[in-house]
């Protein structure tokens, strides 16, 4: 994985550091990581919120990089693909308030959202992580692969 990024040109690198700061602002404003007049916040957020999120835009920001003027395929993809947006959205719920996010209250209540989902924050952080990272592993390994067409595949 790290020959693959070695690898990478200075325009990819760029490429991932605006998304992953892309990333940082679309979830940290309407989870009110950053206070903004339009969001607010009734719980006060968690000493891992912000490292958490960090460790997640790097990882979103160098995966969504990988499929930047990269013109052939990989196997990979489909997976890759939807193991980050599932790292990202987790990511979304891990770091938010849990009596502010409408699906939370609307599921569990804010008593509920306070009992049952605020401890479980943590491991949606942690499944998100290991999500985004078992994408961007995907995505590298499949650019050092050999590639393949899909008549030798059918063959």
């Amino acid at each position: 994985m790290i020959t693959a990024l070695r690898l990478w040109p200075p325009r990819r690198w760029l490429t991932a550091a605006l998304f992953g700061a892309g990333f940082v602002l679309l979830i940290a404003v309407p989870t009110d990581l950053i206070d903004t007049p339009i969001f607010g916040r009734e719980v006060p957020p968690t000493w891992w919120a912000w490292p958490s999120l960090l460790v997640s835009s790097v990882l979103a920001g160098v995966l969504l990089a990988s499929y930047v003027a990269t013109p052939e395929r990989t196997v990979t993809d489909r997976t890759a693909t939807r193991g980050g947006w599932v790292g990202s959205v987790l990511t979304f719920f891990a770091v938010g308030c849990p009596v502010c996010n409408k699906l939370v209250l609307l599921a569990l209540g804010s008593a509920g959202a306070m009992t049952w989902f605020e401890p479980v924050q943590p491991l949606l952080q942690i499944a998100a992580v290991i999500l985004l990272a078992w994408a961007l592993r995907m995505r590298l390994l499949g650019e050092l692969s050999c590639p393949t067409t899909t008549e030798e595949v059918h063959a």
